[in-house]
């Protein structure tokens, strides 16, 4: 199954699937229909059935039951795409058999080095085969660890009839990264009761609760002028959007937050004296903290716009997500069903928020409750990402012991 596993995720962390906040079409890149169409070949050849995939890139399968008992349909999903923070052409796997708990170099050319003193969980990893990057790109760990594990299980499942489950369904969908994911999703087809997104981090994590999200985009338009002739005439547009960022709370971004707390996140900033765009995400447990972040950017636009002109200063806000524990909570055997599956496999279940997003937070208040559940992977969006292939493996395990509990208890 080690082999099998590593195998699926490299071939797919090797394909370009990078989501595309700026092109409005689904999926907003032609790699995450590339990837769509490896894995219905590959569901199709395991010997799942009702392989779908539509023009936007959504897969969805069926693993039929094999049990007499009547079980609710679960799901499992993860998504094609990977982040927009940190290029994702060109991945270049590497395999580390046996890490030995020290730096790593992962391009010695470059002084890329993944070091213990900046990432002090790693050594927890020794004795692991870990995946890393190159040191070039982003590995794609978030979240195609996740389809490797749940094709994984579903070939293990089919090759021990032993285990009896119900009808599984399992989904792979594009542009979560970008916020769109379950937006074309059609729930009532799934068919599910309920699912798990598998497109968590560490071992162990179990999470029911995600941020309120938005995202911002502010366009601030200027007057460029020779600058030598541009006293009393230049508007610097860059100027203005530095001005801007400089309204918000400095303490209230990622690099200093944790736990329940939000933040204001400036995902890119570029611009002319002529044009200038910042580009934000809002994220917040609590949902009146939500909206107050949002009615404080408002307001700093609404006081630019009286300096600066309306026309001059334009916002676009719009919600991604909402916190999906309000649509758990009620479902909540759903959660203790994970819970049970981990503990009965060794590992101790690590119940957390998710400071992330996660296509569980927009499927709940659709109508399918969606809790998340490990991948193994570490250090997300960047360069320094890398995967555990012993913790995929614990993950495979959870996944089938899930299917296993949800047919015993129904």
């Amino acid at each position: 199954m080690k082999e099998k596993l590593i195998e699926r995720f490299i071939s797919y962390a090797q394909m370009d699937t990078q989501s595309n906040d700026d092109n409005e079409a689904c999926p907003s890149t032609p790699g995450q229909m590339d990837l769509a169409h490896k894995l219905v070949a590959e569901l199709q050849e395991l010997g799942l059935v009702e392989v779908t995939v539509d023009e936007h890139a959504y897969v969805m399968a069926t693993l039929p039951a094999n049990t007499q008992k009547q079980v609710p349909t679960i799901g499992f999903l993860a998504h094609l795409d990977t982040a927009t923070d940190f290029t994702g052409a060109d991945v270049k796997p590497q395999i580390i058999e046996n890490y030995d708990g020290k730096d790593i170099v992962l391009n010695e050319a470059l002084g890329v080095v993944l070091s213990t003193q900046s990432f002090p969980e790693l050594p927890e990893y020794k004795g692991h085969t870990l995946i890393t990057t190159d040191g070039t790109t982003l590995l794609g760990a978030d979240n195609k660890a996740g389809i490797a594990e749940i094709m994984t299980a579903m070939a293990y499942l089919l090759e021990h009839p032993e285990i009896k489950h119900g009808k599984i369904r399992v989904a792979f969908t594009p542009d979560e990264e970008i916020g769109r994911g379950p937006h074309k999703f059609d729930v009532a087809r799934f068919g599910a009761s309920h699912a798990y997104t598998v497109d968590g981090g560490p071992l162990g994590e179990l999470e029911y609760e995600s941020f309120n999200a938005a995202g911002v985009k502010i366009s601030c338009h200027g007057v460029n002028v020779h600058p030598g002739t541009a006293k009393g005439k230049m508007i610097h547009s860059s100027k203005i959007a530095m001005a801007f960022h400089l309204r918000l709370p400095s303490g209230e971004a990622p690099e200093f937050t944790e736990g329940y707390e939000g933040f204001y996140h400036l995902i890119s900033m570029s611009g002319t004296a002529e044009h200038s765009k910042l580009q934000y995400i809002i994220r917040d447990f609590n949902r009146e903290s939500f909206e107050n972040r949002k009615a404080h950017i408002a307001a700093i636009v609404e006081e630019f716009q009286s300096t600066y002109g309306a026309e001059n200063v334009v916002l676009e806000m719009k919600d991604q997500y909402y916190n999906m524990r309000e649509k758990i909570e009620p479902v909540r055997h759903i959660v203790d069903i994970a819970q049970e599956a981990m503990e009965n496999l060794g590992i101790t279940p690590v119940i957390r928020p998710i400071r992330g997003g996660t296509d569980g937070s927009q499927l709940s208040y659709m109508g399918l409750p969606t809790p998340n559940i490990f991948t193994g992977g570490e250090n997300f969006h960047g360069k320094f990402e890398y995967a555990s292939v012993d913790v995929m493996l614990k993950a495979v395990q959870v996944i089938v012991e899930i299917a296993k509990l949800t047919e015993q208890k129904a």
